[in-house]
């Protein structure tokens, strides 16, 4: 049972011990996420290494083991599998990666003095929170480089959280059950579990988490008193 920062809430549980019930097909595909990631086919290796720094912040990747994350975005632009929209005012997915990652880099630069893979954590949340702020400001009409802030940081949210969940440490993370064919489920219902599945170690409503997260950016973004 590996997670993502080991991270886990369902112990025991291992989505790969169910590899056996896939059909061959399936297996391969999810198998071949768990291998060494695949050189960088669209992006260059420093927008390769921004982006991972980029990812890893935005979906709390600060320990190991972590995921490969860029390889995943990397391959759908270097193929063009796009979710098949973009908003009107954000330019074609992978020019818009692009950009966004570029500025990225001359805030990190005019900040700290480095590009954004080459700073600390801390000063990555520095550089990320000021996208995020873009995103909720006035005085700037949430635009961010010349870019809408916010379909910005839907572009990265969208794709990292799919390069997230695809793989299989996601899945020991959550629970997940995995490709369901040709099993199936039989247990269907609240609380009803399959015998391969494990309850959740902590299974705390999440709201009174989720509205501390809201107060303290709240906080964060009040004027100085």
């Amino acid at each position: 049972m590996t997670t993502p920062g080991d991270h886990g809430r369902f112990d025991g549980y291992d989505v790969l011990s169910q590899a056996p019930t896939w059909d061959a097909l399936t297996a391969g595909v999810v198998l071949s996420r768990l291998g060494p990631p695949p050189p960088l086919r669209y992006f260059t290796e420093s927008e390769g290494a921004t982006a991972a720094a980029l990812l890893d912040r935005l979906l709390g990747q600060d320990v190991e083991p972590r995921l490969h994350l860029v390889a995943a975005v990397d391959t759908r632009l270097s193929l063009g599998m796009t979710d098949g929209w973009r908003y009107a005012d954000m330019p074609h997915d992978g020019e818009a990666w692009c950009r966004s990652l570029a500025a990225m880099n001359e805030d990190a630069q005019a900040a700290h003095g480095a590009s954004l893979a080459d700073l600390d954590l801390d000063a990555q949340r520095d550089v990320l929170q000021d996208v995020e702020d873009h995103v909720t400001a006035d005085h700037s009409d949430g635009v961010w480089h010349g870019l809408p802030a916010r379909h910005v940081w839907s572009l990265w949210t969208r794709y990292g959280c799919a390069a997230f969940y695809s793989h299989p440490w996601a899945w020991n993370e959550i629970g997940f059950g995995g490709p369901a064919y040709p099993r199936g489920y039989k247990n269907l219902g609240l609380e009803a579990r399959e015998p391969w599945e494990r309850p959740e170690r902590d299974a705390r409503n999440p709201v009174p988490w989720g509205r501390r997260a809201a107060q303290a950016r709240a906080e964060h973004q009040a004027p100085p008193s």
